[in-house]
């Protein structure tokens, strides 16, 4: 049995690597602290405390108990998984295409697409085409709102190089189309690139509330970010827990407003945390069955 070399230069990196782990995790578990501590005990509470001060879920039934969080959750959640499956669709077929051999134009169509990355349309064009296509206040313009980003596309592509000519020219000797290809050869070979550009088309998604706030003026329309960044960054409070008064005695002068800002950033930071496990699972998978066999 192989024993591991100890060094110091390895011990030094463990030990700078654990630093920047706990930096990045105790904030996130002083949050959950913060959320779920009785609302009378959350002073207690230090930056560092990552146990909760007695138990309570008022903060929760706080936030999730309003109507307009509840509106907002299913907005971004609808924005992300139809975002992202449109994306994931177009980033990979338009990869397919412009990897061919044979396309004719291909040179000066990436010409094209790197100017675009570089210089990108400013809000104000961006508003007007928006208006134009009259998808203003639509969960739609933020759903096909750059449904392709360049970047994306360019790694795309340099995965599909990678499958072997050989491969596909067998498929088409056996009378196999374009899109018989794509669909069953190159589809299920780019299983690791799929997951990692579809991980950062919906983590992109799911935080865009700049973009949001503009296009997207209702209520009914707004997305969880923009209504995070109201009662966090701005302060008001008022939009957030209108519906306080309907909890049995909690009244609204014993809820803490420190750790419903917590409640709040931990139901908007959940459901996009639940997807790295699952991601991570099937990446995992892929680099094994994409292993070299001898």
């Amino acid at each position: 049995m192989a024993v591991r070399n100890f060094t110091v230069s390895k011990f030094v990196i463990g030990l700078l690597l654990a630093f920047i782990s706990l930096t990045m995790l105790v904030p996130i578990l002083n949050l959950f602290a913060k959320a779920f501590s009785d609302p009378s005990k959350v002073h207690l509470l230090r930056g560092y405390d990552i146990w909760p001060k007695g138990f309570s879920i008022v903060h929760f039934q706080v936030v999730l108990g309003n109507p307009i969080v509840g509106r907002s959750l299913f907005n971004s959640l609808f924005i992300t998984i139809v975002g992202t499956a449109l994306s994931l669709f177009f980033t990979t077929i338009t990869a397919y295409v412009l990897t061919r051999k044979h396309l004719i134009g291909k040179t000066p169509i990436m010409v094209v697409l790197i100017v675009i990355m570089i210089f990108e349309p400013g809000i104000v064009q961006e508003y007007m085409v928006v208006k134009d296509l009259h998808l203003l206040d639509n969960l739609w313009s933020m759903v096909l709102y750059r449904t392709i980003n360049v970047y994306y596309l360019i790694i795309m592509m340099r995965f599909i190089e990678e499958i072997p000519d050989a491969l596909l020219e067998a498929a088409k000797m056996d009378g196999a189309g374009h899109l018989t290809i794509f669909a069953r050869i190159v589809l299920p070979l780019s299983r690791i690139p799929l997951l990692t550009i579809g991980m950062f088309y919906a983590v992109v998604r799911w935080n865009e509330f700049f973009k949001s706030s503009i296009f997207l003026s209702s209520r009914d329309n707004t997305v969880l970010q923009v209504l995070l960044r109201q009662f966090v960054v701005e302060g008001d409070s008022a939009t957030l827990i209108g519906a306080a008064n309907l909890l049995v005695n909690n009244p609204i002068a014993q809820l803490d407003f420190g750790a419903l800002k917590a409640a709040t950033i931990v139901v908007a930071m959940v459901p996009i945390l639940m997807l790295y496990p699952v991601i991570l699972k099937y990446y995992t998978n892929g680099v094994m069955d994409g292993g070299i066999k001898e």
